[in-house]
């Protein structure tokens, strides 16, 4: 075990982390995930519309509600701005880790740290047994669009938060930052940043303390093995990850021994965020469900209910999944649910019934907030919402542990606004690679 503290030592490391100068204006600077507001273009649009001409990332990436714009002129132009903030704009901070306090839009704090971690120790699959793991289920058809964009780009702008299981509060809030923030400014709809860089006495404490998370009394206790720990679980950002993973799974079959070892594309920044910050909150996201007969649906989901068998490696449990639709509401219980989660349970009734729908396929839509949900699911006649229980946020990583990843969208940290923002950048490209 001596062995596998000494990987999660290794695991989680410095970088050399390139910002923009002390002047820049963090609002346009700084954007949100790509993958926030699909289903809103006019977001991005708005957003556009304040940076207007100043450095962004903005101009670094490319939001999801624009992915049909992924043409090979528009790729070539993010990569031309990468090139040209490298060598004309950002800053670079060698060897450090970044130490990160976001104060959200409801007035609740978070506090993280930037540094990179091994892709060689990340599997995404779903009986992954790695240091670092998916948290839920990975869509592999998202990945290709991005590893597209990827593959050319010098830089990469994280927008991962890694979560750590630290009741104890042993890593990050042990870190007292000290000197002028490298950064500090408004967000855009998304709060305030802070940044300072830590020196290597901090950065040196932060992954000693990690690796204590590996301490096999420690594991025992927490999830009764030492055995395959999940020290990192992916809590945003899994498929950003998942095709930095891929990018260098392509890249290291032409590399050397020696090579792969010191590639910058072996590693990916993120922010590790400890799964006990109280600003975290997990919130369900609900299914709707529209193209449907409601009353044909819901008589499914009941006799499903009465005859699905309880799958005997989970333990016993009563879920109960509610439903509203145009004039009616309900709920139907599960006394031998199939899924330790009852969106899992959902879920899965929800694909045998949707794969057996002849004709016109029913459409599902996944929903934040209670409100929102019933306000959709009664305002037309062939639509159904399905709330549910959450899960607890303390239940994350021994479940994934000892189930895998969860399904697809069960939960949400926080609202939209609460994402990470693009600050960071890091090189990905050899000296070589650049000259090309």
């Amino acid at each position: 075990m001596e062995t596998m503290m000494k990987k999660v030592y290794d695991c989680f490391q410095v970088a050399d982390i390139l910002l923009p100068p002390e002047s820049a204006d963090i609002s346009k600077w700084a954007v949100i995930a790509c993958d926030q507001y699909t289903s809103e273009p006019e977001y991005w649009r708005e957003c556009a519309s304040h940076i207007g001409h100043a450095p962004s990332t903005y101009r670094c990436i490319l939001p999801e509600a624009f992915l049909s714009d992924a043409t090979p002129k528009k790729i070539a132009s993010i990569n031309d701005t990468m090139r040209d903030y490298l060598y004309n704009y950002l800053k670079c901070y060698r060897n450090t880790m970044i130490y990160v306090r976001r104060t959200l839009k409801n007035g609740s704090v978070r506090t993280g740290i930037v540094g990179t971690v091994d892709l060689e120790e990340y599997d995404y699959s779903p009986a992954s047994k790695s240091l670092i793991r998916a948290t839920e289920g990975t869509v592999l058809e998202r990945i290709p669009p991005r590893v597209h964009i990827r593959r050319g780009a010098p830089l990469e702008l994280p927008h991962i938060m890694m979560l750590i299981d630290d009741p104890g509060r042993t890593v990050i809030e042990q870190v007292e930052p000290s000197g002028t923030p490298v950064y500090d400014g408004e967000l855009y709809s998304g709060g305030h940043i802070t940044g300072w860089v830590l020196d290597s006495e901090a950065c040196e404490r932060v992954r000693k303390a990690l690796s204590g998370l590996a301490e096999p009394c420690r594991l025992a206790d927490m999830y009764g093995s030492d055995k395959d720990p999940l020290i990192f679980a992916v809590g945003d950002g899994n498929h950003s990850l998942a095709t930095a993973k891929t990018c260098w799974e392509e890249i290291k079959r032409s590399l050397t021994k020696e090579e792969m070892a010191n590639h910058p594309a072996r590693r990916a920044l993120v922010e590790l965020v400890n799964l006990h910050d109280a600003s975290l909150e997990f919130e369900p996201i609900y299914r709707l469900v529209m193209g449907v007969d409601p009353g044909r649906l819901i008589s499914a989901l009941t006799l499903y209910a009465q005859e699905n068998s309880r799958n005997e490696l989970l333990p016993a449990c009563h879920q109960v999944i509610y439903y509203k639709s145009y004039g009616t509401k309900g709920e139907v219980h599960f006394t031998k649910a199939p899924h330790m989660l009852t969106v899992g349970t959902l879920d899965a009734f929800l694909e045998e019934y949707i794969s057996s729908s002849p004709g016109k396929k029913p459409v599902v839509d996944y929903i934040h907030g209670i409100e929102n949900l019933n306000r959709l699911a009664e305002s037309r006649r062939d639509t159904v919402g399905f709330s549910f229980t959450g899960m607890k946020k303390s239940e994350l990583f021994a479940s994934v542990i000892k189930y895998g990843p969860l399904p697809r969208k069960t939960f949400s940290m926080g609202s939209a606004d609460d994402k990470r923002y693009y600050v960071e950048a890091r090189r990905i490209k050899t000296d070589a690679e650049l000259s090309v």
